[in-house]
């Protein structure tokens, strides 16, 4: 199973890197291979609603989006690991869902010409997250905004790996129990 790991933190080697690299040990003792692609060291810039992609499904921009759209349509799985800002993703992976815009249209395309997009129900997106606070609602916005993304994208929700309380850097890699879990859900994730 083919795995497009999504890193939208942009801070190196920060709370999320860690969870998420737990996750992805967890996708490859399960026999998926994982492609991981970092947000912050592409060049995407933001949606601005021109209207381009609503013709043919394609972004008129040429910048680091452009080969992600085929990595998305080409794989099974997507993991999206980011931390909690102000209550949602980061500007990053905010970036990235909001070119998705491109699928979403691609999608809508086909099925007017009668024919789906994507016939695999299988294809499934899922999200990692770690947060410094310990809020009830802490995850909500991020959850929220990754379903619908991965509905752009021709995915199904598969769920979430979420941690609170994280905060300073180096503190998930201290989480041996975290850790373990976050291992397992990788499995889970291509299982």
């Amino acid at each position: 199973m083919n795995v497009l790991a999504i890193q939208a933190s942009p801070r190196k080697g920060g709370n999320s890197e860690a969870l998420l690299e737990a996750v992805l040990d967890g996708v490859r003792g399960a026999g998926g291979g994982v492609e991981l692609v970092r947000l912050a060291d592409l060049d995407i810039g933001p949606c601005v609603n021109c209207g381009g992609c609503e013709k043919d499904g394609r972004c008129v921009f040429d910048d680091g989006m452009i080969p992600l759209y085929e990595k998305i349509i080409a794989v099974d799985r997507i993991i999206f690991a980011s931390p909690i800002y102000f209550y949602g993703i980061t500007a990053p992976g905010k970036l990235f869902v909001d070119r998705t815009q491109a699928l979403w249209n691609r999608q809508r395309l086909e099925s007017e010409k009668g024919a789906p997009w994507h016939t695999d129900p299988e294809r499934k997106g899922f999200l990692v997250s770690v947060a410094a606070t310990r809020g009830k609602r802490v995850f909500e916005g991020a959850v929220l905004t990754m379903k619908y993304a991965y509905d752009a994208m021709g995915l199904r929700y598969g769920g979430e790996f979420l941690v609170r309380g994280v905060d300073r850097k180096g503190e998930m890699e201290k989480a041996a129990d975290e850790l373990a879990r976050a291992r397992e859900f990788g499995r889970l994730c291509v299982g």
